[in-house]
């Protein structure tokens, strides 16, 4: 094959290019980059510890009947929201109607009786004072009075109980509330031996949220505010974080602290009270409150100079010789969504690099810019 001068002029600069080129990527040292790096100091952070909550009404209060009859109406639905002695169901009240009737009449027969008892005793004294009954006889028509008077007294007693039957079979509300669910409804036989009541009234005007807090926690605050009563009074207010991860408007009060220590789970039950004025907060919901306290002395970080590798966190720190390492830390979140707080790692002194966090290898140097 013929080549024109032209043609191996071209093949010759391109192997002599080929060649310079190979020797100066064997010789050439790679650049040295500049990145940021900060030096930990530590501070005073403030931090909330967290513990999950049941939430529940002030009172739940059980609806029972107290008499037995068929419900023939129902006043409330559930979800309703009900005043103190707001009717909520109405049992048949014919029977119990028929009862005070009944009642009334037996204390009317009760009431002549006694007066027709009581014309005889001072009958029986008149003719006593003229000596023609003996005192037997007076006292005799006594006895009768007085037996008479306690029969008025006993119908009346049972014209008052007919009376409270008559009212039972309007089953009120003993309390303001939200009506829970209603499992009888128009029709039902319902009485006081029923397992399961007519409904659940919750008081949820305030909001009492439980939760445990471990022996060891609540020792630390026994140091640090002394007995229980202190702790209680000087405890900061919670905050309240919903299901929905919103916040709760309302700030919270420790109310209560149990004095008796779970042998199984080693902790405590607390319970908290945050006011209700809108209803957000409903009987049986969950969330989780905050408590905030601050860490002194901690050692913080943004977030965005860590990386995570098989739910393992690292960093890079700068070594003597602008070396840098990859380090695996232990951290707690702080509630910005900004920070993490270093538990285990990282020393007062240390310096981290704090951008170009990706670009970054083990053993890596480069010319650190202190900020």
């Amino acid at each position: 094959m013929k080549y024109s001068s032209i043609t191996k002029c071209v093949i010759t600069a391109a192997i002599c290019a080929s060649v310079c080129s190979c020797n100066k990527k064997g010789f050439t040292l790679q650049p040295i980059t500049d990145f940021k790096v900060e030096t930990i100091k530590p501070q005073n952070v403030s931090l909330n510890s967290s513990y999950p909550v049941t939430i529940k009404g002030k009172q739940d209060i059980e609806i029972r009947p107290q008499v037995s009859g068929f419900i023939v109406e129902l006043c409330v639905d559930e979800g309703a929201t009900v005043k103190k002695g707001q009717t909520l169901f109405r049992i048949d009240p014919v029977q119990y109607e028929a009862a005070v009737e009944s009642a009334k009449a037996a204390v009317e027969s009760a009431k002549a009786a006694v007066a027709t008892a009581r014309l005889a005793s001072e009958n029986k004294n008149e003719l006593y004072k003229r000596n023609i009954i003996s005192d037997f006889e007076r006292q005799s028509a006594e006895n009768s009075l007085k037996s008479a008077e306690a029969t008025l007294l006993q119908r009346e007693a049972d014209l008052v109980r007919a009376q409270q039957n008559l009212s039972f079979t309007k089953v009120t509300s003993p309390s303001d509330g939200i009506v829970g669910s209603i499992p009888y409804r128009r029709g039902s036989l319902v009485g006081p031996t029923n397992a399961t009541p007519l409904t659940v009234v919750s008081d949820i005007s305030e909001m009492y949220a439980y939760f445990s807090m471990t022996e060891k926690e609540l020792l630390k605050y026994n140091r640090q505010y002394g007995n229980t009563n202190n702790i209680i009074s000087k405890m900061p207010k919670l905050k309240l974080r919903l299901s929905d991860g919103s916040l709760y408007d309302g700030e919270g009060t420790i109310e209560t602290i149990s004095g008796v220590v779970d042998p199984v789970t080693g902790s405590i039950t607390v319970r908290a009270s945050f006011k209700n004025a809108d209803r957000l907060l409903r009987s049986g919901s969950t969330g989780v409150v905050l408590f905030p306290y601050v860490e002194e002395n901690a050692i913080t970080i943004p977030q965005s100079i860590s990386y995570e590798i098989q739910d393992k966190r690292y960093v890079y720190v700068l070594n003597a010789d602008s070396t840098v390492t990859n380090t695996e830390i232990s951290t707690l979140n702080i509630d910005d969504g900004k920070t993490f707080v270093v538990t285990e790692g990282l020393k007062s002194g240390d310096q981290v690099v704090v951008e170009g966090i990706p670009s970054l290898k083990d053993g890596m140097k480069i010319n650190p810019i202190k900020e």
